[in-house]
């Protein structure tokens, strides 16, 4: 019973690890990378209507990126490209690619080698905010950059 009761607490663990690491843009728990990225550098960066172009907020958040990558210049990122819930998932699909690739641009405009930059689209698929108003579809029009943990 207590092998049972062990197991569970472990795997309950996990599980709340990979959710919250997901919905906000995180690596793996046990990554003190990951860790230190999100306490030292913006992850997320937010995109307007139809848009790929940075914002001068988002160069901002994106320079603290920056700034973590070349302190920590063997750890490599995935930057994940995300869009709100209207027009299609193959549209979606190329403008969240678009919204990466800016990211990635920008960084490697900054002086961070492009192959330790890695890009994904999810278009419409992991909405951050569920709802179909401006406040929510605000929120999902992002970019997040994830450290890439070791496989």
């Amino acid at each position: 019973m207590k092998k049972l009761l062990g197991l569970f607490c472990v795997v309950a663990l996990l599980s709340a690890c990979s959710t919250t690491s997901e919905l906000f843009g995180g690596s793996e728990c046990d990554s003190r990378e990951a860790r230190s990225f999100m306490a030292d550098a913006v992850d997320v960066v937010y995109f307007d209507f139809d848009s790929s172009a940075l914002t001068d907020n988002a160069k901002e958040a994106l320079d603290t990126q920056v700034k973590w990558l070349k302190k920590h210049n063997k750890v490599n990122v995935v930057v994940q490209g995300h869009c709100d819930d209207r027009g299609t998932r193959e549209y979606n699909l190329a403008l969240g690619e678009r919204r990466a690739n800016a990211v990635k641009n920008y960084l490697v405009s900054q002086g961070v080698a492009a192959d330790r930059i890695e890009t994904i689209s999810y278009g419409k698929e992991r909405p951050a905010v569920l709802g179909n108003n401006e406040a929510a579809w605000a929120q999902n029009r992002r970019a997040v950059t994830v450290v890439k943990t070791a496989e």
